[in-house]
């Protein structure tokens, strides 16, 4: 799930308003539902997304440097401002030295918009790269670029990394991951249909613009992007496809360093896991072998005048937007303009920001916190979760298809779900990271390198100690939220806690159909087709009897079939399969916030409308409102391919086809275009 919220947030207890005086009563019914968005004209049971959204999807206009614009954009783009002022005002401050923490971030920021260096240097960040990459001549000389490069991040042809084991998941190992390729999906290389052949020839065209930056002509261009997409296309060839990444049993395959040898000869495994720091190293996990195995005949049989031009590609596009504004530019021209749909870069402050918080989040973190995010916010936020949690186990003991044993082993897993909410209790330290600023001779290239570097360095110290679990994935001005299985946690960001998700003014139907089935959105990852594989305490072990994981198995392809069958454009349809996780998650998630809602209501009975909607009635209507989305078609082409999750207009409705309260609640009947009869109704948690 991805979002967020404002500053305001959180002055009351999530759990409150269970009643109150008109002069309240008037305070909340400016607050919650938008009654002038939504399309009453139209039957929610045959168009519940227009019904909620309708008015608003016909007034709105993507803004020209998005590829898609809802409640979940402007919620972040708000945020972003926020977060944008903050910086800027401590950027002005003499309060943050070059030294602390957040004055590391306003330098990260500083040198990003420093264009005046960027384009004076031109090309000039990378061009003792080309000369390492145009020197390997051999496999001796390649393998020693290879070495030599660990601490800036490879060379792309394959990834190493430490992370916590998946058998043992307070155990941190190294995992051997595949390369890097300039497409973001395997299908563009190898898909048959139109747009994934049409997008091959313009990433064609676009490799050829760039190269001619590092001094190729036209005819030359085009002659090494035919040879680069040749050496793409046989990587891609290698790998698994999105789906059965999708499935960790496939993606963990142990073996000794002397194993891996015998897969890849061509690579001096030893001496570069020495280089990297890691002499004592025994056994890795190869995530996955066939392409490893590719590799090494790739080595063997591309002349080193073709890998060089891969080489020098993968260098330059992984670095072109820190390079000078012209390369930047021509990068966003296919990346964001043809594969997304936007028509213009976003500005060059936000853009900033996204660097800022993509790489030293935490540090403006602080800042975020400490001026927008009450301390209370946490414990208000977790009395909802607690009910959100105890409505889910509810829910799994009357589960009709599960046995005792798996039924014990669901109810122990959510009874040891780790809850983050807000921000970090210990933050990251960046001590180690050297930042240098702009006035000092600092520019963004070299800043970037040296944030790499420490990040690596970072994670490979990381080897052999215990897992921190303490750790965040993100930032906490961040609109998102998340699930770690190997951690058994759900994950709240500050910034999610903020209108149309919550809004402590609003009824708490509204919140329980927005923060609410986001929050059970998340424990549903726990539960879902690739969660449900780790155990309490995060680890790849099936704690599952047969029976009951051929049931899990078979209500999840009903789910997949349902969404397979929906069809954004002619002959291009949504991955029911890829998408599974994401659906599950929102199946489970509404399910148990809609059942948290009722246990609240239990506690603090009402049969009063607001705005002429029943409290189930504005639950459902806030959970289409959080998918309120606009996108623009190049979009959502992409997003089919390349994101797990179905795009947000089948979001708002496809879950609540499922739950026999939404046809309850607006009294939708057979012949109603979204009816689907009870026993073809999918219920799995």
């Amino acid at each position: 799930m991805n979002r967020k919220i404002t500053a305001m947030v959180l002055a009351t207890a999530l759990l409150g308003l269970s009643s109150c005086d008109k002069k309240e009563k008037a305070d909340t019914e400016k607050h919650g539902l938008h009654l002038e968005h939504m399309d009453t004209t139209v039957k929610p049971g045959d168009d519940f997304f227009r019904y909620v959204n309708g008015l608003w999807y016909d007034k709105t206009e993507i803004p020209a440097d998005k590829s898609t614009w809802g409640s979940f954009d402007e919620l972040a783009q708000n945020t972003d401002l926020d977060v944008l002022n903050i910086l800027k005002e401590a950027a002005k401050s003499n309060k943050y030295g070059d030294l602390t923490d957040e004055g590391k971030a306003i330098n990260v920021f500083k040198t990003y918009l420093d264009t005046v260096t960027r384009n004076k240097l031109g090309i000039d960040p990378i061009k003792p790269f080309i000369e390492k990459n145009n020197a390997v001549n051999d496999l001796t000389t390649l393998n020693q670029w290879i070495q030599e490069s660990i601490f800036n991040g490879g060379i792309g042809l394959f990834g190493m990394y430490v992370m916590a084991d998946a058998m043992d998941s307070n155990k941190n190992v190294v995992y051997i991951d595949a390369g890097t390729t300039g497409l973001p999906d395997r299908d563009y290389y190898l898909a048959k249909d139109t747009d994934s052949k049409e997008k091959l020839e313009l990433y064609r065209k676009h490799i050829a613009r760039m190269l001619k930056f590092i001094g190729q002509d036209e005819a030359t261009a085009k002659a090494s992007a035919d040879k680069i997409i040749a050496f793409e296309t046989k990587m891609a060839e290698a790998e698994l496809d999105r789906v059965a990444l999708r499935d960790e049993r496939n993606t963990y395959n142990p073996m000794s360093v002397a194993d891996l040898q015998k897969l890849t000869p061509s690579i001096q495994w030893k001496e570069y896991f020495k280089k990297a720091g890691l002499s004592d190293l025994d056994n890795v996990i190869v995530s996955q072998p066939k392409y490893m195995k590719t590799l090494d005949v790739l080595l063997k049989t591309t002349s080193f005048d073709d890998l060089k031009l891969y080489l020098n590609w993968t260098l330059l596009n992984g670095s072109a937007s820190q390079l000078s504004t012209e390369i930047d530019k021509a990068n966003w021209d296919f990346y964001g303009k043809t594969l997304s749909g936007a028509t213009q870069q976003r500005p060059i402050e936000e853009r900033a920001l996204q660097v800022v918080n993509g790489t030293v989040g935490e540090a403006l973190g602080k800042l975020y916190v400490e001026k927008r995010f009450p301390k209370e916010a946490k414990q208000q936020a977790k009395e909802m979760i607690d009910n959100i949690i105890q409505a889910y186990e509810n829910r799994i003991k009357k589960l009709p298809w599960m046995a005792p044993a798996t039924r014990q082993g669901a109810i122990d897993k959510l009874h040891k779900l780790t809850i983050k909410i807000g921000y970090p209790d210990k933050w990251e330290d960046f001590s180690k990271l050297n930042i240098i600023s702009k006035e000092k001779g600092g520019n963004y290239f070299n800043n970037m390198m040296g944030i790499n570097r420490w990040q690596i360095t970072k994670n490979i110290e990381e080897f052999g100690k215990p897992v921190d679990k303490t750790k965040w994935g993100m930032p906490p001005q961040m609109v998102n939220a998340y699930y770690n299985p190997m951690y058994n946690e759900i994950v709240f960001p500050a910034a999610i806690l903020q209108p149309p998700f919550y809004d402590y003014k609003a009824d708490q139907a509204v919140n329980y159909g927005g923060i609410g089935a986001v929050i059970g959105h998340e424990i549903s990852h726990g539960f879902d087709d690739s969660g449900a594989r780790f155990n309490a305490e995060g680890n790849l072990v099936d704690w599952w009897t047969k029976t009951d994981l051929e049931q899990f198995t078979t209500l999840g392809k009903s789910l997949s079939k349902q969404y397979s069958a929906l069809q954004p454009f002619e002959g291009i349809y949504v991955d029911g399969d890829f998408t599974l996780g994401e659906n599950i998650g929102d199946l489970g998630g509404i399910t148990a916030a809609y059942d948290g809602l009722q246990l609240y209501l239990a506690k603090h009975p009402t049969t009063e409308k607001i705005d002429g909607f029943t409290p189930e009635q504005r639950f459902f209507i806030s959970w289409a409102t959080i998918w309120r989305t606009k996108s623009r078609d190049e979009y959502v082409k992409k997003q089919v391919k390349t994101d797990p999750h179905a795009p947000a207009i089948y979001r708002s409705y496809v879950p609540l086809q499922n739950l026999d309260a939404w046809y309850e609640a607006f009294n939708i009947k057979e012949g109603d275009k979204l009816f689907i009869k009870p026993e073809q109704r999918v219920k799995i948690w």
